[in-house]
This record gives C-alpha cells, sequence and structure tokens, in this order.
C-alpha cells in the first residue's frame, strides 16, 4: 500500500512540476510576443515614420545583425559603420537603444522585486518598499546636479547609495535578529527621510535645465536614452541576473521560514544579506539609467506567482521575460498617448500599477506574506 502511495505522490509530484513549466513557458512565450510587437511599434513611429514591415525588416536585417563592426561601435563605443543606410542609422542608433534599456530596466526591477519579496517573505516589498530605491535615487541626484564628472560610474555609486540604505535599514530593524515585518516597517522610514533630502536638493540647483532634467529622472523616464545608457547598464545587469539564479536554492529556503530555514544549517542573516545585495545591484542598474520607475518591482513578481507558482527559479524566470515586456509595453504607451509629447514610463507604470494593486488588495484577503 505504501508503494502505492509512494508511486501516486511521486506522480503528482511529476505532474505538478510538469504543469508550472508549461506555465513557465506560456508566460514566456507571451511575453516575447508582446515585447515583440513593442518593439515594432516603438521603431515604427517618430519623424521618420516606418511602416511595421519596413520596421520587422530593419531589426531583424542580417547586414547589421551579423556586422562585427556594428557591434563593437554599439557595445564598445566609437563610430557608426559609415555603410549604415538612413533608416538603419535611425532604428539601430536612436530607437533600438531605447527599447533595450527598457528591456534591462524592466528585467533588473522585476527580479530584486521578486528577490526582496522573498527575502521579507512579503509580497508588498520591493525595493521602493524598503527604501533601497530613494538610497540610490539620491545619491544618482547629487551626482547628476553637482558631480556630473562622475556619470559613468553611476550603476557603482547607485548601488552605494541602495546598499547605504539597505544597512540603515537592517540597522534599524535589528533587534536580536530581524524579521519582515520590522525590514518593511524600517524601509518605509528610511525611504520617507531618503525622498525628503531628494526632494531638498531642488532648493539648491539654479539651472533650469538641471531641474528639468532630475524631474524627469524622478519620474522614471526611457526619453533620450541611448548606446550609452545600454554600455552602463548591461554589464552590471548580467552579473546581477548570474547571481540570482545562483542563489534560487538559497531563496527557496528562506521561503521556509526562519525556524525551519536553522534547522536546515542555513546561517539565515548572512544569506539574507548576500542575497539583498544582488538585488541592491540589481535595482542599482535600473535607476542609474532610467530613474524612479515605480510599481514594475511591486507588481510582476506577483503577476509572475500567481502563474508559476512559488518556487524561486521558475519565479525569477519569469521575471526576466515578464519585466521587460511590461515596461516596454508601459513605454510605448508613454510614447504614443499624448503624441506627439511624451509622458515618462514611470506615470505609465503607476497609473497602470496602483488600479492592479487595489485590486489585488480587493481579491485576496491574506495579501503581504509569500
Amino acid at each position: 500500500m505504501s508503494k502505492v502511495t509512494d508511486t501516486l505522490a511521486r506522480r503528482r509530484s511529476e505532474w505538478g512540476k510538469w504543469y508550472a513549466d508549461s506555465r513557465l513557458a506560456v508566460l514566456a512565450l507571451g511575453s516575447v510576443a508582446v515585447l515583440l510587437g513593442a518593439t515594432l511599434l516603438q521603431v515604427s513611429f517618430g519623424a521618420y515614420p516606418l511602416t511595421i514591415a519596413e520596421a520587422w525588416h530593419t531589426v531583424f536585417d542580417p547586414e547589421v545583425l551579423f556586422s562585427a563592426g556594428a557591434w563593437q561601435a554599439f557595445l564598445l563605443g566609437g563610430g557608426i559603420p559609415e555603410w549604415f543606410t538612413r533608416r538603419q542609422l535611425i532604428v539601430w542608433n536612436i530607437r533600438l537603444p531605447r527599447i533595450l534599456v527598457g528591456v534591462l530596466v524592466g528585467a533588473n526591477l522585476a527580479v530584486s522585486g521578486a528577490i526582496f519579496q522573498v527575502v521579507t517573505r512579503n509580497e508588498l516589498a520591493s525595493p521602493y518598499v524598503l527604501g533601497i530605491s530613494d538610497g540610490a535615487g539620491l545619491v544618482v541626484l547629487v551626482t547628476l546636479t553637482f558631480l556630473s564628472s562622475f556619470l559613468p560610474l553611476m550603476p557603482v555609486l547607485a548601488a552605494f547609495g541602495g546598499a547605504i540604505a539597505f544597512l540603515i535599514v537592517y540597522a534599524i530593524a535589528w533587534k536580536n535578529g530581524t524579521s519582515p515585518v520590522r525590514l518593511v516597517l524600517a524601509g518605509v522610514v528610511v525611504g520617507t527621510v531618503f525622498g525628503s533630502v531628494q526632494r531638498a536638493l531642488f532648493f539648491f540647483i539654479d539651472d533650469l535645465s538641471v531641474v528639468m532634467s532630475a524631474q524627469a529622472w524622478l519620474s522614471g523616464s526611457l526619453l533620450g536614452t541611448d548606446w550609452g545608457q545600454v554600455r552602463i547598464a548591461l554589464p552590471f545587469t548580467v552579473l546581477a541576473m548570474v547571481l540570482a539564479l545562483l542563489v534560487t536554492r538559497q531563496l527557496d529556503v528562506l521561503l521556509l521560514g526562519e525556524e525551519t530555514a536553522q534547522s536546515l544549517g542555513m546561517p539565515v542573516e548572512k544569506i539574507r544579506f548576500a542575497v539583498a545585495g544582488i538585488a541592491i545591484l540589481s535595482t542599482a542598474a535600473a535607476i542609474a539609467v532610467a530613474g524612479l520607475v515605480g510599481f514594475v518591482g511591486l507588481i510582476v513578481p506577483h503577476m509572475v506567482r500567481n502563474i508559476v507558482g512559488s518556487n524561486s527559479k521558475r519565479l525569477l524566470v519569469g521575471c526576466l521575460f515578464l519585466g521587460p515586456a511590461l515596461l516596454v509595453g508601459a513605454d510605448v504607451g508613454a510614447r504614443l498617448a499624448l503624441n506627439p509629447i511624451q509622458l515618462p514610463v514611470g506615470i505609465i507604470t503607476g497609473l497602470v500599477g496602483g488600479p492592479y494593486f487595489l485590486y489585488l488588495m480587493r481579491k485576496k484577503e491574506d495579501i503581504g506574506s509569500v
């Protein structure tokens, strides 16, 4: 009888894994389709309009895709090849970089939000709720307004600011150890203080153009991004994503609760601190090139978790696909909503994320716990 029971349990487990993997595959394919559609729309519109067919052929032009010289110019800097046509130059040097930055930012915010939600075991957690974004944002704002010579080091400086904010949050939350609730509450306090300092800085800026650019950055915007921003964010994004996928087992153990994790021999505080460092790096890479884009790190992990479950590996992979699709799609909406006026993408994510969050509050009685 026990053998039959074990066999049935094993089959149920295998079926459950297959079902979750199939849902993850559908999520990935759907996200890629949305991203592709948004890319073609983004590439098509502008002062130099293209048809969808022209946009498709230019984006997937093998002459550019397989050109080592073109990619060297894109990723390492330097002059664009002279053989570029006007259409290739507009699409590849002006419009596609904005999409690629959106992909990197969406992936970073979604993955960092998922990690923070696991670390705190609270699905209301995000880089913004924990004060990380405000800490990183304060350093970036100071760099933009007073230390422009340090712009190439923006992700490093943002990570430093985020790390300082997290250390302060950790110190406030510490009382013979930390707890998810104390971390979230401390994060709200620290985020409020850092946000107030950010707003105070505006009274010390005399240059109106700097004020306008800083305001756009605080709203979260992809306007004006180019290959320079791609080169800034890409290495830090790749590093953060690889590290995140390497700690999925530790994340699964943290989800079991502190007492269970400790009984399994895990040094909970050390692991929590190290994993949070990965999320801080990921958040910093996004903030450094796009500013404070809200709600992506809060909403995307929850949406993915509803589809594929709480398994950390599936959750992070799902966020890698859905985060870019949502952000690039929102950026298309930001560009076309009041054309020719272009709204910051952070406004669109806020307008979409706010009602969705209220929907979650009405639907779930136990919202907040993972």
